[in-house]
């Protein structure tokens, strides 16, 4: 499900969970614990996933026969792992090495720099397309990202955005030729970052991340249950099924 590289002092965490890279418990899990030695070892870690494909967000076809309480856990979970992403004490950089809608995205708005192809590679948060909804922490870091209004032209409509588009509107930090480079950029912008004054650095990068962590900083409960309330909506549970439908058809 992970693939660990070392780059000198860099860490690669390379999503390896094929056909989609598709986040469930057991991948979200690894990530976490990946994530969290990672910090401990590394100087600076890139989160990549397989040439043409990031991540394709969360397993529905799996999640989609999930109980309510499985659901809650799922939610938690994936809340932490964002949470996760956010407080790591070192540069993170996103390696989004091709599509990489909803879940895909949402995960790297959490690190610091956001690479992807240029091309006809897709993100965005589409989740009202597919009758979901995000939840906060998610709605501030698309705030924070892009700005207000962007953030509720993109939310409301599901909107879905090419890789220049995404780079226009600041949901991606740059482009590269192909997905091939996206990994190498990602290292590169590292290694500029662990060059720096550490002591420096890493102080100015709490000072400027405290918004970002601060968002988990609340009483989520709700918020999750509002996500599970959703889910099981029965106007929801059809716009999931169609899109297994549709992935199955494939």
């Amino acid at each position: 499900m992970l693939q660990i590289i070392d780059h000198g002092s860099i860490r690669e965490l390379r999503l390896a969970r094929p056909p989609a890279n598709a986040i469930n418990p057991e991948l979200a899990e690894t990530l976490i614990h990946a994530l969290q030695d990672a910090a401990e070892s590394a100087e600076a870690i890139v989160i990549s996933g397989q040439p043409g494909m990031f991540t394709a967000g969360l397993d529905i076809p799996e999640l989609i026969e999930y109980k309510r309480d499985q659901m809650l856990q799922v939610w938690h979970q994936f809340l932490g792992l964002l949470e996760t992403i956010a407080r790591l004490p070192v540069p993170s950089a996103f390696a989004m090495t091709g599509h990489a809608p909803a879940g895909g995205i949402v995960l790297a708005l959490y690190g610091d720099y956001r690479i992807m192809p240029s091309g006809d590679f897709i993100t965005g948060l589409n989740e009202v397309q597919v009758g979901l909804v995000v939840s906060s922490p998610i709605h501030k870091a698309l705030e924070r990202a892009v700005g207000p209004r962007t953030a509720e032209k993109i939310l409301v409509a599901g909107t879905i955005l090419n890789a220049q588009q995404a780079l226009d509107v600041g949901l991606v930090d740059e482009l590269a030729d192909s997905p091939d480079e996206v990994v190498l950029r990602a290292v590169n912008w590292c290694r500029k970052m662990v060059a720096l004054p550490r002591l420096a650095m890493t102080t100015t990068r709490t000072l400027v991340r405290a918004d970002l962590i601060g968002l988990f900083d609340y009483n989520s409960e709700r918020d999750v249950a509002k996500f599970v309330d959703i889910w099981f909506s029965e106007s929801t549970q059809l716009a999931l099924r169609n899109l297994v439908e549709r992935l199955h058809s494939k």
